[in-house]
């Protein structure tokens, strides 16, 4: 294709422009083929779900033909007690044409229950998801930066044996870069792990895949192909996909999903959006509450450097004021752990901020950290993983990181976090 020739040299007036740092060669890239069954027209594709209020579900599939948009489901293999219908559509990216992308909302669900389901017209495949339960404990699994090679082939394993509630991913999920087919091969990736589990993303740089003047309109295959509830509730909707808010384990845990490549200055719309939905938070009902960025505003990794520090003036002011207890970034290819900051300095009563974008994407770790480690940079490495934070009850919460190893799920650092909530020095009026 012609607009293909275009890339290699739109990529390196990109590249150019950011500073260089080593990298251990990668794993191989892995392109996930369509498996036909039948037809394979009307054969469900990419299947996955994400949440939607407290007791519904959103399922997303993508078929080549159009079909029903349709999802019949149950509680038992095989009989369909309810079913819901949706809408399709679809997009162009140049001379790409995206297949029919299926988006339908189920429920109300019970908590905590296995629902079985069938999309579309065709019963060639059927579907099981579990539903998160309706108050604490709850578990998280959190990866960023996952692309698809043979290291995201093994972050997703060591997902797929973990027994977790929601998956939460901070930005940078297929790495197509303007190759659209890529986004089909993703989807065909993580769709055993995204059709089981509730997966709720949010945007890194490598959604954007605007191109000046010939594709000035961003963020096109991630708003088509991942649809968050970002208008789920009019009270709470935010206007717009690239960044929302959700509530699990009945309103216990409240998570923030913030855009780092859209505006967020004082004036923007996310902003103001942001400090509307931290008013509305009860600290009494919700002990936890938690941010994921793209961008980390704290990183002592030479990778990177800075690239968060315009979002965290602007908004860190609003999350602190509110007790954000902890914050997950991605971006930077490494792990790094530090304790609860603020401005630049350890703070007691900040968040923890969490930077995880190493689930295995094709350009590498990166490996430089700066020399100190500063004081409050309490672990870091540069190896592919994965993390796990299980909120036990609206006091206590662990979190683990889990190193790959020799393919091995290795668990590398371990810390339980205390809830700002319960926190009396951390009150507002303490402060």
């Amino acid at each position: 294709m012609a607009w293909c020739r275009l890339l290699p040299t739109l990529l390196a007036l990109t590249v150019a422009c950011v500073v260089a740092y080593d990298r251990p060669p990668p794993r191989e890239a892995l392109t996930i083929p369509f498996a036909d069954d039948d037809d394979g027209l009307t054969t469900p594709q990419q299947v996955h779900i994400s949440l939607v209020g407290s007791n519904k579900m959103r399922v997303t599939w993508i078929t080549k033909k159009d079909g029903e948009s349709v999802v019949n489901y149950g509680t038992i293999a095989g009989k369909y007690t309810d079913s819901a219908v949706g809408s399709a559509s679809s997009y162009t990216y140049f001379l790409y044409r995206s297949g029919h992308i299926h988006d339908v909302v189920i429920g109300p669900l019970k908590p905590d229950t296995v629902y079985y389901y069938r999309c579309g017209s065709n019963s060639t495949r059927e579907f099981s998801f579990k539903t998160p339960p309706s108050s604490l404990p709850i578990k998280f699994a959190i990866v960023g930066d996952l692309g698809q090679t043979g290291w995201t082939k093994s972050t997703l394993q060591h997902l797929a044996a973990t027994d977790y509630d929601v998956l939460m991913l901070p930005g940078d999920l297929s790495y197509a870069d303007y190759l659209q087919p890529l986004w089909d091969s993703f989807g065909r990736l993580v769709e055993p792990l995204a059709s089981a589990r509730p997966w709720m993303v949010i945007h890194g740089n490598h959604e954007i895949e605007k191109i000046p003047l010939l594709h000035p309109q961003p963020f096109v295959a991630y708003n088509a192909r991942w649809r968050m509830p970002y208008d789920a509730d009019p009270v709470t909707a935010s206007g717009s996909n690239l960044y929302y808010s959700f509530d699990v384990a009945g309103g216990a845990v409240h998570v923030l999903m913030l855009g780092s490549y859209t505006d967020f200055g004082p004036d923007s719309a996310q902003y103001k959006w942001l400090a509307a939905d931290l008013a509305r938070v009860d600290r009494a009902r919700t002990p936890w509450l938690v941010a994921l960025i793209h961008a980390p505003w704290y990183n002592s990794n030479e990778a990177h450097q800075g690239e968060g520090e315009e979002m965290r003036k602007a908004m860190e002011a609003l999350l602190y004021g509110a007790r954000v207890d902890a914050v997950f970034a991605g971006h930077v290819h490494a792990y790094e752990r530090f304790t609860r900051v603020h401005d630049g300095k350890a703070d007691a009563c900040g968040p923890v901020h969490i930077t995880i974008g190493d689930g295995g994407n094709r350009e590498g770790l990166a490996k430089s950290f700066q020399k100190p480690q500063p004081a409050f940079s309490e672990f870091r490495e540069a190896s592919f993983g994965h993390g796990r934070l299980e909120m036990a009850n609206g006091m206590h919460a662990l979190w683990t990181w889990h190193r790959n190893d020799d393919d091995e799920a290795v668990v590398a650092d371990q810390v339980w976090l205390t809830s700002l909530a319960s926190n009396p020095a951390c009150s507002p009026k303490a402060k």
